[in-house]
């Protein structure tokens, strides 16, 4: 089992926290860091700032040696797909081949209504990933690309400079609804199905019909990444972790209680000691969880990180 960081961005993670965090993952030995990708809090603090996630990446390219690099998940309403794959293309210059890219239709309404961007319907909004992820791919694998689709159009575009990754860097697609569309864009594209949430029986489920969606089209399931991502709250005792968990819940506007808050992380995210996480990594594990992407949520916690990186992570290896 392998282990990211993810990152909110736009829960006012500045520069500084972005160099600090980066950093310590690469000391620690984690695998890569990933961002959101968002504009605006999407616990609802308007006061929350947010900087751009692949200006973001760009700068963290440059500063970091190892670490993979990517988006979970960037929305098709904020760019054009040109504009994305060469954003993307860059960064993978810049970091020398490290660069992911995770795609998908956006969700967060208040956001796009406070910047400006078209917000579709569900609907719609599929068709422009659809659109978006084989353009994309196209860009990458073709020296010559040309798209006559109904939401976007390219002739004969001459993509250069190529990405430094061959095929091409890896691609990201996932939820937590694997509908028909899903599992055939996956089957067609995705190199990672990622999922957010949901309990080893809930995880397992979704991993199947992707899976089924990869074997109809031909394709070998063991091809494709599986992923999981969601929050932690370890502590080397119970009041340690409880103290994090406490962190955490005064950090959310919408949380109850501190009990409420508790019975609702604890259903799909990792709360406990390292001993109790690893068990509970372990039920993922046995469902096909390959990949694991930590939310950092405590962000200015380092000895989180320390004690993840020394008693969860190596039971895990």
């Amino acid at each position: 089992m392998r282990f990211c960081l993810m990152l909110e961005g736009q829960e006012d993670i500045t520069w500084e926290r972005w160099l600090a965090v980066a950093g310590a993952a690469e000391r620690l030995g984690f695998e890569g860091l990933f961002t959101s990708d968002h504009y605006l809090s999407v616990q609802g603090v308007r006061e929350r700032g947010s900087n751009d996630a692949w200006t973001i990446l760009a700068g963290l390219a440059a500063r970091t040696e190892r670490l993979r690099l990517g988006t979970l998940v960037s929305p098709v309403t904020f760019r054009h797909p040109a504009l994305l794959a060469k954003i993307a293309t860059t960064v993978d210059h810049i970091s020398g081949g490290r660069v992911e890219i995770g795609m998908g239709a956006g969700w967060w309404e208040d956001e796009h209504r406070a910047y400006g961007f078209p917000f579709p319907s569900p609907p719609e909004r599929f068709d422009l990933l659809e659109e978006q992820v084989e353009i994309v791919h196209g860009l990458f694998t073709q020296e010559r690309f040309s798209f006559p689709g109904s939401r976007y159009a390219l002739e004969d575009c001459r993509f250069l400079h190529a990405p430094i990754q061959r095929p091409h860097p890896p691609l990201i697609l996932g939820g937590r609804v694997v509908g028909p569309r899903m599992r055939r864009l996956v089957a067609r594209f995705a190199d990672e199905f990622n999922t957010v949430g949901g309990t080893p029986e809930e995880v397992r489920a979704r991993f199947e019909r992707v899976r089924a969606g990869l074997r109809e089209a031909g394709r070998d399931p063991a091809e494709v990444t599986t992923s999981f991502m969601t929050w932690f709250y370890v502590g080397r005792d119970e009041a340690e972790w409880r103290e994090r968990v406490e962190r955490a819940r005064r950090n959310d506007p919408a949380a109850g209680s501190f009990d409420e808050y508790l019975a609702q992380i604890s259903r799909d995210c990792l709360v406990g000691t390292p001993e109790e996480v690893v068990r509970r990594l372990r039920e993922y594990e046995a469902v096909g969880v390959q990949r694991v992407y930590l939310n950092h949520e405590l962000v200015d916690d380092p000895e989180h990180l320390e004690l993840v990186a020394r008693e969860v992570l190596p039971a895990m290896a």
